[in-house]
């Protein structure tokens, strides 16, 4: 089965956790009910590309069995820097996203050390709390360059296409993400 490629709005931080932002959290369970669900398929893996990792060439992609948390935020309560999504990694998958991305002439590399953050664990612990299916992240490119971001999104779609597959394609981001200027105008 193709599964869509979607993008999930995952609030500000820790917020939907915390049940600050009750309709983000409606928004990523709908995504399940309306978008996913149908067919009562689960992703076999899950590529995440988060708004909360951008790089320079070479775009990085984890690669760890085992990715830790990465808590990229400050001034919320203690527990937000407690939360677990221990979901593992596939080595596997991340050399055939560097494979794919490597023949569309992307410079990339695989990343060991980089763990999950929010904008992969804040949606994935909503939409498949059970941390069960593998992830693999890739990052952004810090220019924001749509041309070179598009080619790397279409890069991936060999994953989709092939049905033995079964990747979910996540872009997770948020209308604004420069909290400063959006609190001191």
């Amino acid at each position: 089965m193709k599964l869509p490629t979607i993008f999930v709005n995952h609030g500000g931080g820790p917020l939907p956790l915390l049940g600050k932002q009750p309709d983000i959290v409606q928004h990523m369970k709908d995504i399940l009910t309306h978008h996913l669900s149908p067919t009562n398929e689960r992703p076999k893996s899950i590529i995440v590309i988060s708004a909360h990792w951008e790089t320079s060439l070479p775009i990085q992609i984890t690669s760890s069995p085992h990715p830790t948390m990465y808590y990229d935020y400050n001034g919320f309560p203690a527990e937000t820097y407690q939360y677990k999504y221990n979901a593992p990694g596939s080595p596997k998958l991340a050399s055939k996203v560097q494979h794919l991305l490597q023949n569309n002439g992307i410079d990339c590399e695989l990343n060991e050390t980089r763990g999950y953050d929010h904008g992969v664990f804040v949606p994935l612990m909503i939409m498949y709390p059970e941390a069960n299916i593998p992830i693999v992240c890739i990052s952004m490119h810090s220019s924001l360059d749509v041309e070179l971001n598009m080619k790397i999104g279409s890069s991936l779609a060999p994953l989709r296409e092939d049905e033995n597959e079964q990747v979910l394609i996540v872009g997770s981001g948020y209308t604004f993400h420069n909290l400063n200027a959006f609190f001191n105008p």
